[in-house]
Formats: C-alpha cells, structure tokens, sequence
C-alpha cells in the first residue's frame, strides 16, 4: 500500500475540520476539506481519493443521501468514513444502508480516525484487480512488471510509477499536481 493517503474531509464546523486536517497532514497525508454536499460531489467527480471522511449534518444535505450519492459519483470503488455526532443505532444503521463502509461517533481520538482510513484504504487496495490492461500493454500490480506483446518493458522505477499512476487512473486524465501528489 502507497505510503500516504488522499483523504477528502466533508465537514461544515470549520474548528474540527481544521483540526483533523493538520492531524492527517501531520501524518504525512494529503487532506482536501470541503464543508457542502455540493462541493463534495464536485471534488469526487474530478479527484480521486483514498478515503472520505463524511460528516452527517450539513448545511445543504443530509450526510446519509450524501453518503449514496457520493458512492455512485466516485469512478472507483472509494470508501466512505462517517464522523458525526449521531450516535443512536438508527443513524448508524441507515449509514451502512447507505453505503458507508465505518461508522465513528463524536468525540473521536484522531488516532483512531488515522487507523480507520489506513484500514479502509487497505481493504480497498485488496479488492484491486492485480493486473492492470490497457491495449496491449499489461502491468502486473503483483511484481510491478510492464510488458507489451508479451515483451518486459525495462522501465526506471520513476518511469514505471508514472505509468502505473496514469494507466490506474484510465481513463480519466490527470492533471500535473495529481501525477506528482501520486508519484
């Protein structure tokens, strides 16, 4: 697994939202915040994330519709981590519903939200196809070999992340900043 995480927090209380965003990036990760439902669809549509941190009471939308629509908006499969202050098992449960893989309560440890992403980003990375095939190129996540025609392409290990990082994001383009944020 990758050594940091992109890790999308959708929070409106802005105290909170700043304080976990300088745990995670104290942490080594890359943190976007945004504090609407509007604005989280938008940033899943044109980023890709390792984790989303959700918040259920927002200021234009319920957590929960959120939660769902951010399942369908997401290219790939990306986990969702709800952080909220509803702690009764009807909240919860209509969470999971809804298509949230973890399920945290307010007041939370920030450690224990680390752990949470990196266990989620994990158990995303395991459900990974373990060869990836564009045209006629094939790039074994395995061994992290590229060949083509059934040719080895001898890559330098820059050249082979690049690669990996584009061919995994196929075909959706990456923009400068995502390709070195990646690489």
């Amino acid at each position: 697994m990758k050594q940091f995480l992109q890790i999308l927090i959708v929070e409106d209380d802005a105290v909170l939202a700043a304080q976990l965003e300088r745990f995670l990036t104290d942490a080594g990760h890359i943190i976007e915040v945004v504090s609407t439902g509007r604005d989280a669809i938008r940033q899943v549509a044109n980023n890709e994330y390792d984790v989303v941190i959700l918040d259920l009471s927002l200021p234009d939308t319920d957590g929960i519709e959120l939660c769902g629509r951010i399942k369908q908006t997401a290219e790939s499969v990306l986990p969702v981590l709800m952080l909220t202050a509803r702690t009764a098992l009807s909240d919860k449960l209509a969470g999971f519903a809804a298509g949230t893989d973890d399920y945290v309560t307010k007041p939370y440890q920030p450690d224990e939200v680390l752990v949470r992403c990196l266990s989620l980003a994990r158990r995303r990375d395991l459900h990974q196809a373990k060869q990836l095939v564009i045209g006629e190129m094939t790039i074994d996540l395995v061994t992290n070999t590229v060949s083509r025609q059934q040719q080895v392409l001898h890559l330098s290990a820059t050249d082979k992340a690049i690669l990996i990082t584009l061919a995994k994001a196929h075909p959706m383009p990456l923009g400068r900043r995502q390709l070195i944020e990646r690489v």
